[in-house]
């Protein structure tokens, strides 16, 4: 399957775009932790600005359960993005509707909007076909740059373009997507070796799947963040009060096998930072194995 990409979006100028990023970032204190991901689709944005469209933003953050969540507000996501884009980002305080439609008609060229948190609409990992035609009215073209939930079926990245796509408007990858699809490629044809591969997050039942295939791919995989856990308790070790997916003892332990038949080293940490409240039961010497 051949990747379109905004080289195959045509003339834009004039055009209101909608890009579904990733802009799920920690915040605290009410401003924006760590801006990695928003940084990484400035490059598509700030293309589309220059080819003459104007943009509605939209993303999800954290896991509201689709309703709103004054914590998970993506107006700090906007102050930042504006900052950073050196360009105004306007945050708006609903997903679909009414004062939605009633900005994202009125966009002219180089305006800038960011719709609230997608998970607040239930619609959204429902995949709800209602909800992205609702988000369908807000755009002439959709761009997708959301590399890290593009894998999910949900509204924004499933629904929503294959609804542009037949009614005619163009549904691309942008830059972000497209860059990562090509080290991607290179990884899965022609990578160097060793090959290692490290996957963090924070529950392994989202990444099986991805670790099966990559016992099938690598020499060696590095498994971080909380899905570890689970990883290390299948195996007997003491994780205290930390994220455990208990059901997913036997999955976790037959990967192991199945590398282990294979040659592949799976490796998880010997060392954690921990809050203060699990340090009595959580040690070091607890997750050696």
């Amino acid at each position: 399957m051949t990747l379109r990409t905004l080289d195959d979006a045509g003339d834009l100028a004039g055009l209101r775009v909608f890009v579904r990023a990733d802009l799920n970032v920690p915040l605290q204190d009410g401003r924006v932790a760590d801006d990695l991901r928003i940084r990484a689709t400035v490059p598509t944005l700030t293309e589309l600005l220059e080819r003459g469209a104007s943009i509605v933003i939209a993303s999800h953050l954290g896991r509201p359960g689709g309703h709103p969540s004054d914590d998970l507000r993506l107006a700090p996501v906007a102050d930042r993005l504006t900052e950073l884009l050196g360009h105004d980002v306007m945050p708006l305080d609903d997903v679909v509707g009414p004062d939605v439609e009633a900005v994202t008609n009125h966009l002219e060229a180089g305006d800038v909007a960011l719709l609230e948190n997608l998970r607040f609409d239930p619609g959204e990992e429902a995949n709800d076909a209602a909800f992205a035609g609702r988000l369908a009215e807000l755009a002439d073209a959709y761009v997708d740059d959301a590399f890290g939930a593009i894998h999910r079926a949900h509204a924004s990245v499933d629904a929503l373009p294959d609804l542009m796509r037949s009614s005619g408007r163009a549904a691309v990858a942008g830059r972000l997507v497209e860059r990562e699809v090509e080290v991607l490629s290179t990884l899965l044809h022609e990578p160097d070796r060793p090959y290692v591969a490290i996957l963090g997050g924070a529950k392994v039942s989202d990444k099986l799947a991805v670790i099966d295939s990559l016992i099938d791919r690598v020499d060696a995989l590095l498994i971080g963040g909380a899905m570890a856990f689970t990883l290390i308790a299948a195996d007997g070790g003491e994780v205290a009060n930390s994220l455990v997916e208990r059901d997913r003892f036997d999955d976790v332990r037959a990967a192991r096998a199945r590398a282990a038949e294979r040659g592949v080293l799976i490796e998880v940490p010997q060392d954690v930072v921990a809050p203060r409240r699990q340090c009595q039961s959580l040690t070091r010497h607890s997750l050696l194995r």
